[in-house]
């Protein structure tokens, strides 16, 4: 603790907190934030289907009462999840956002990704575990939240309307 404290006195130095740093123009910060290019970076089919998949899968954990779901080898909870729906989302809501192999993203790709990965899904987990309604429900909760318009605030927020 002492080591850190004394890092950031050399910053802060009696200030409690950094309210009088100006972080620069307000418009060009917003700009920033909706600006999601990395150089170098690509929106590949393989990562748009891992979102897909894995938005569902977790979602569908959640409304059966499992807050952190082994999915795919590793722990994944609801921030996986929001990343998932936030990137397809943000994908769906920029037109002439291209995949790395050149197709377009558009709503239409979007449902053939879906319902692949829908079919994916029932086969991973099986026909009697698919027909638990939380399956329905997280599917049509995703494409809910990633299709609105309006960016939901959290994910987890709509999915208590959808407990039973």
């Amino acid at each position: 603790m002492d080591i850190a404290q004394e890092e950031f006195a050399k910053i802060m130095g009696d200030h409690a907190h950094q309210k009088k740093v100006m972080l620069g123009n307000p418009e060009e910060l917003v700009t920033n934030l909706l600006n999601f290019k990395i150089e170098g970076g690509a929106i590949t089919e393989a990562g748009a289907r891992m979102n897909i998949n894995v938005g569902i899968l977790y979602i569908a954990s959640w409304l059966r009462g499992t807050g952190a779901a082994a999915l795919y080898n590793l722990m994944e909870d609801a921030a996986t999840a929001e990343i998932s729906r936030a990137q397809i989302w943000q994908w769906l809501h920029r037109e002439g956002l291209t995949l790395q192999d050149g197709r377009e993203f558009t709503p239409r790709l979007y449902r053939t990704f879906l319902e692949e990965e829908t079919n994916k899904i029932k086969a991973i987990v099986g026909e009697a575990t698919f027909a638990d309604p939380a399956f329905a429900t997280a599917i049509e909760l995703f494409d809910s939240l990633v299709t609105s318009e309006i960016f939901a605030e959290f994910l987890t927020l709509p999915a208590y309307e959808r407990l039973s």
